[in-house]
């Protein structure tokens, strides 16, 4: 997928970035000294830009080019519009110009110019180019911004160009355009699929094995339907027909051309057998991209498929199927156990996957579909994080993050099996994109095997280095003595090397910044800088013909580069933020450029595409004029200037050799074809350019350092030497040994894999086969499939039992499942049949399984929690208490599972919980206000929480309750009844009293016999006015009540509960607020009577006949309280905190006191 681009900020130093470097500063651009003319390419983009301002909510002609994965649908994009332009080119015999132009110089409109770009020979340079450019505007797609190109290749002219609108605030497609080009791209012709319809097409695929056969993905707007547009003629016709899911991706089986999977938005897989015309449903829940079909050669059916699929209870499996029998019935699970997400990969003869128990991550690997294995890294590598870089030639590269990295990895190289892993090169630069992927610079060069490159940063400063042997030695570049104008650069190892930048393209349309071919060995094109380090703002571009050998200096910025013909002619379009309109072409490995003038207005570039494999000699440029101009096409047609297909004698030979000199490489010499400079001839589709090779004998850089061994650093004199970690054993037997059996112990050294040397030196030799011994069990594990350790009674339970070490077959082993469940087992660990055991009961059970051998033993324990689900949490608390009065907070739990559960108190605002094993703990509060107490019972994975609020007050009065027999009977003794209880009684009592119900909390007490407890709270405050409990009549109002046997209630038919006083230890009911008060109130209530009493005495004998309430603590306001013998005042004055002192009452100001 192409977008169209925005213009590039400029590239410039950025001053994190800056470091020192050695090389000379580079000469002026030639774009500086040419003001008018970028004056007038900028004059020109702005008229473009001017003709339509973009619509609001719409994307711009220039958007992000992105890169999508590499398919075999060679998908290209591009932009366009239905206007034939002119015809240019340079015509056969025309003399050369005298002098070739600069990097920025642009030869007159359909005259080619050729330009050296280094001071080196070439007769070439003397030879006029013909080219042929042919132009076609693609009209009325100005608002489109993405383009998808296919072009057929395998002899067939037809170019298939799909641009769309994309809205990226709704990710939809909003508008698209089908053009077809039978003619190699000359002309288009904008396809109707449905006359009189408007067609919306997202995508397309075209099949690897017929690309005749395309498939158009459609969605109707405003239905959303969804159509599939089948076409088996190269999409000359369409059938339209209709799919009932949403599609998301479309895979090819590997043989049948017309078997097809597809996977949904809703993460379904479906199966067709017809190209698309009926669907079935395969399976559900499966992860997007990790869904493949069976590898041929490798997979015994090629009907098979690979999946990661999520299990019920959200665990993720890697399970296969067969397409013609493929249900839930059917699946094979391949890996026994849950793996993490995202984390299958099935890559040629390998499947990997990772899985994660008690925060720790393993990987394993599964060669040609054996069993899996786990992949052994050095012991104390201790991965962060891995990633599979290759699996060609029957080996595994994979670059490792370990625990101490952070912007780096390590590159490690495996055993044919992909299990044993070793050092290749430490400090490998990477970095993060979006959507988390990571981007590891490590380039495998193209076309010739075993050489790669690498970005290594050591203290800040990042370098690039150059293997020729699959990583056992790595090499800096070796920088030119001249620059591209022939001036000397100054650049001298070791301090001065030439430095790249190894990253891929965001667009597919464009080369990334190094650029290597399959068809074009030893050719490599970069963008980097000469220095001692590489520097993120230099972009100049550097060309070697022979593999990294030699390098020449070509350009001063950054270039898109396209090889055709087997890399028999180079097209190089300047990376620009400016519209251009000329490319540079060479047709002699770089030696010369010329320039070719492509259309005659200014464009901007957004992709270049030729044939897939770039066999042929015609091209396509596409770009836009201005942001709101339409997708325009070029055609360059190279064809004109090589008449015929070379021959034998068109030929020279090169040598493959490293920087040392040594032309053994991977234990052969290898010789490489490439045309002579002199010969104007077409490679053609069948060249190969492997001439002969020749097995060398083996010698020491052909062996790389086994596993368990390192390299010496290179400063100590035996720097090519092996030696064993300190962590490893290398006399120790492998794993797999068994008795009987014969092993060699290593010596540090294997032979590189795909190394085919052959005598000479030995390394790997051992002095002598060692017999495998009799090897203690170690390593034993035994744990419950799916990493659970919580079940429930009469649940299946499957434990697998693992030895990691040790011999298998005479072990023996004793398996106990706490129960009373006792057996022996041969062969146990080797057969890998899980034992399956039903619990019956709930309890803790310690399951044990000892192995044991005449060479010792090992045990394993696992403690397994039985234990029935959480059905109900109440959480049991007083209402009201007082300040640091000690209470209680009890959570009834049902069933109770005793010693399973934990629970979890959160007070107030605390965000830390209490934990306790107990149903109960105690606390006090220190300040008074509301106060939330929250409980959660954890039991196995069923969890239940309940919460209450709880006043805490300085003041209030507790009197207890008590009710008749009778009610003792019909007790549930459930928290809503006893709720239901309590408010009965607060209504009653608050209808006979007068007293505000919301004064009155009765809280009836759990268990047997039914008694509760009423608490009275103080009133809100009024201005001007205090009260003080004590001196508050409702309580004695309620005791009147009470003991009048005024409440009472209807319990069912036939039943009436009467509720009264309940007698308590002391004999009076309970206070609130602080234990130590208790001292102070009764001294301070025997003060105040004695004050009344004498109070009494004078006022009776100025006043007789008449009550007086003496009011204390400055009060002004008189009450008038019930009649009540002095006995009973002074008993009343005693409970609780009260302010003041009642000494009689009139019973006529009953009503006065209630409503006070």
């Amino acid at each position: 997928m192409a977008h169209r681009r925005p213009p590039r900020a400029p590239k410039g130093p950025d001053p994190a970035a800056r470091a020192p470097s050695t090389e000379a500063p580079p000469p002026p651009r030639s774009l500086r000294s040419r003001p008018l003319l970028l004056l007038l390419l900028l004059l020109l983009a702005a008229c473009g830009a001017t003709e339509r301002s973009p619509e609001p909510g719409r994307l711009g002609l220039s958007a992000r080019l992105t890169r999508s994965l590499p398919s075999p649908l060679a998908r290209r994009a591009l932009p366009g519009g239905g206007e034939d332009r002119q015809e240019r080119g340079t015509e056969p015999g025309a003399p050369a110009p005298a002098a070739g132009p600069r990097e920025d110089e642009a030869p007159a409109p359909g005259q080619g110019r050729w330009a050296r770009a280094a001071p080196v020979a070439g007769e070439a340079s003397q030879v006029q180019v013909p080219l042929i450019s042919t132009s076609f505007v693609l009209k009325g797609d100005a608002s489109h911004n993405q383009a998808m190109v296919h072009w057929t290749g395998q002899n067939s002219s037809v170019i298939l160009i799909l641009t769309k609108y994309y809205h990226a605030d709704t990710g939809k497609v909003l508008e698209s355009s089908l053009w077809r080009s039978p003619d190699y791209g000359t002309t288009y012709i904008k396809l109707t699929l449905q006359p009189g319809f408007t067609t919306i097409i997202d995508t397309f695929y075209v099949c690897p094995k017929n690309r005749k056969k395309v498939i158009l993905v459609s969605s109707s707007r405003g239905s959303g339907e969804e159509s599939l547009f089948l076409s088996t003629d190269e999409a000359s016709t369409f059938r339209k027909q209709r799919i009932p899911f949403s599609l998301e991706m479309l895979m090819y089986h590997p043989k049948q051309e017309d078997t097809l999977l597809a996977y949904s938005r809703e993460s379904k897989v479906y199966l067709s057998f017809d190209m698309g015309k009926k669907w079935t449903l395969l399976q559900e829940r499966v992860t997007k991209e990790h869904v493949f079909w069976a590898v041929s050669g490798v997979d015994t059916n090629l009907d098979m498929i690979h999946m990661e699929t999520q299990d019920l209870g959200g665990g993720f499996r890697y399970v296969t199927c067969h397409i013609h029998s493929c249900s839930n019935e059917t699946l094979t699970e391949r890996f026994p156990g849950p793996i993490d997400h995202k984390s299958l990969i099935v890559q040629d003869d390998y499947i990997f996957l990772k899985a994660t128990s008690t925060n720790h991550t393993k990987y394993y690997v599964s060669y040609l579909r054996n069993e899996f294995v786990l992949m052994k890294l050095p012991k104390y590598a201790l991965p962060k994080d891995l990633q599979v870089i290759s699996t060609d030639e029957n080996q595994v590269f994979v670059a490792v993050q370990e625990w101490y990295q952070t912007d780096t990895y390590n590159l490690y190289q495996s055993d044919p099996r992909g299990v044993h892993y070793s050092l290749l090169l430490e400090d490998v630069r990477s970095s993060r994109q979006a959507e988390e992927s990571v981007i590891i610079d490590i380039l495998e060069v193209r076309g010739v095997k075993g050489v790669f490159l690498a970005n290594q940063k050591v203290d800040g400063k990042v370098v690039t280095l150059i293997t020729y042997n699959k990583g056992r030695d790595w090499d800096y570049l070796r920088p030119p003595s001249v620059d591209m104008n022939g001036k000397p650069t100054n650049c001298n190892p070791p301090d001065c090397h030439l430095h790249l930048h190894l990253l891929w393209a965001d667009n597919p349309y464009v080369s990334g910044t190094v650029h290597t071919k399959d068809t074009a060995p030893g050719l490599i094109m970069g963008a980097g800088n000469l220095g001692s380090q590489l520097v993120e703002y230099k972009e100049e571009m550097y060309i070697t013909s022979d593999c990294g050998n030699t390098w020449r200096q070509v350009f001063e910025e950054e270039h898109h580069i396209l090889y055709l013909d087997h890399g028999n002619v180079i097209v190089a379009i300047k990376d620009s933020s400016i519209p251009l309109k000329i490319l540079k072409f060479s047709v002699d490995d770089g030696l010369t450029w010329h320039v070719h003038n492509f259309t005659s207005t200014s464009m901007f570039v957004d992709g270049l595409l030729s044939e897939p494999g770039e066999e042929t000699l015609v091209m396509t440029i596409f770009g836009h004029i201005s942001y709101r101009s339409d997708w325009e096409l070029v055609k360059v047609d190279f064809r004109p200037s090589f008449p015929r297909p070379c021959g034998e004698e068109d030929y020279s030979a090169w040598d493959l050799i490293n920087l040392q000199g040594d032309s053994c490489l991977m234990g052969q010499r290898r010789s490489f074809r490439k045309r002579k400079y002199t010969s104007w001839c077409v490679k053609g589709k069948n060249f190969t350019s492997a001439l002969a090779s020749q097995v060398c004998p083996c010698q020491d850089s052909d062996f790389l350092c086994d596993y368990g061994f390192e390299r010496s650093p290179s400063s100590e004199s035996d720097s090519n030497k092996c030696f064993a970690n300190f962590w490893f054993n290398p006399l120790s037997p492998p794993d797999d040994c068994v008795l009987g059996q014969n092993y060699s112990s290593s010596l540090g050294y294997r032979k590189i894999v795909s190394n085919v040397c052959e005598g000479g030196v030995d390394l790997r030799q051992s002095p002598a086969q060692l017999q495998c011994p009799l090897t203690p069990p170690r390593g034993l594990q035994v744990s419950i499939r799916g990493e659970a350790v919580a079940v429930r009674p009469g649940e299946d339970v499957l434990f697998e039992v693992r030895q990691e070490q040790g011999d298998v077959l005479t072990t023996k082993y004793q398996v106990d499942l706490g129960d009373g469940f006792k057996v022996m087992y041969m062969n146990l660990t080797l057969t890998g049949e899980p034992i399956r055991h039903c619990y019956e009961k709930p309890g803790v059970y310690r399951v044990s399984v000892r192995a044991e051998n005449m060479a010792g033993h090992d045990e394993a324990v696992l403690f397994v929690q039985v234990n029935s689900p959480l059905q109900a949490l109440y959480l049991e608390v007083v209402p009201v208490v007082g300040i640091n009065q000690e209470v209680n907070l009890t959570a009834m739990l049902l069933p109770l599972n005793p010693n399973l559960t934990v629970f979890y108190w959160w007070i107030g605002h605390s965000l830390q919980p209490l934990l306790s094993l107990e149903n109960s703990v105690t606390t006090r509060f220190a300040d008074k206000g509301d106060v939330r107490v929250t409980v959660q019972a954890a039991c196995g994975s069923s969890v239940l929480q309940d919460s209450k609020v709880i006043r805490v007050l300085d003041q209030f009065q507790a009197v207890p309750l008590q009710f008749s027999k009778e009610l003792d009977t019909y007790n549930p003794n459930t928290p809503e009844w006893r709720e239901d209880i309590g408010l009965v009684v607060s209504r009653l009592l608050a209808k006979e009293t007068g007293i505000p119900e919301e004064l009155l909390v009765t809280v009836v007490k759990p268990g047997l016999p039914t008694v509760a407890d009423l608490y009275v709270l103080l009133p809100p405050p009024r201005p001007m006015r205090k009260r003080s409990l004590t001196s508050d009549k409702r309580l004695t109002a309620i005791r009147q009540v009470l003991s009048a046997h005024k409440v009472s209630f209807l319990l069912r038919a036939g039943v009436r509960v009467l509720v009264t006083t309940r007698d308590t230890d002391t004999g009076s009911p309970r206070l609130g607020g602080s234990g130590g008060y208790w001292a102070v109130a009764v001294l301070f209530v025997i003060g105040l009577f004695a004050v009344a009493a004498f109070i009494l005495y004078k006022f009776k004998r100025k006043r007789p006949g008449r009550t007086v309430y003496a009011q204390m603590h400055n009060e002004k306001e008189q009450e008038m309280t019930s009649p009540m013998s002095q006995g009973q005042g002074v008993q009343s004055a005693v409970q609780g905190n009260h302010s003041g002192v009642v000494l009689s009452i009139n019973s006529r100001e009953m009503h006065s006191y209630l409503v006070s």
